[in-house]
């Protein structure tokens, strides 16, 4: 039996990507398609003793009461995304300081200004567990490819749906049904 030959998985076969952006070791690249949501992330369990999390509004009152960990509450940014990597929009959510003052500073500056579809970003992981550092460095300006922003368009994200727990890649009924009766016009 010839064994070098393996027919149980395609061959080029890669595990598909999920709907959130991770960083891994080395360079990850991507491009910022929206503004940002800021707000408050903690991990509680529930009853059945699975772990979930819970995203507030930055305006919204944390009950220390309610949350099981308060020492493990993280300020969050998550915005959209296009991963070069993975090759599709994913929703980027970061706690680490160093990355949010390093975009901070950027979209401050005269030079770059808004990330949101103006250039790429590069966040260079070294390291592991305690040990991770990150370092930022924006790509020169140029417009967000055609086939990056038609693909944005076909798969609309709502990142408002993070703090209810919803699913933020998933339509809501309504606006299925308006969509589809305007194909019909």
């Amino acid at each position: 039996m010839d064994t070098s030959k393996n027919d149980f998985l395609p061959q080029g076969y890669k595990e598909p990507a999920g709907n959130y952006y991770k960083f891994v070791e080395g360079e990850n690249r991507f491009r910022i398609l929206s503004s940002a949501i800021v707000g408050w992330e903690y991990w509680n369990e529930d009853s059945e003793g699975n772990r979930k999390p819970i995203r507030k509004r930055m305006e919204e009152e944390l009950v220390m009461e309610e949350i099981q960990e308060p020492d493990k509450v993280r300020h969050f940014w998550a915005f959209v995304v296009w991963s070069y990597k993975d090759e599709k929009i994913q929703i980027l959510q970061i706690t680490q300081k160093g990355i949010k003052r390093s975009l901070a500073a950027l979209s401050r500056s005269k030079a770059w200004g808004s990330p949101v579809n103006s250039y790429d970003i590069v966040v260079t992981r070294e390291g592991k567990d305690k040990k991770t550092q990150y370092t930022i460095q924006p790509n020169p300006k140029e417009p967000t490819k055609k086939e990056i922003l038609e693909a944005y368009k076909r798969m609309p994200v709502d990142l408002e749906k993070l703090f209810s727990a919803e699913d933020p890649f998933k339509k809501n009924e309504e606006e299925v049904n308006v969509e589809e009766i305007s194909k019909k016009i």
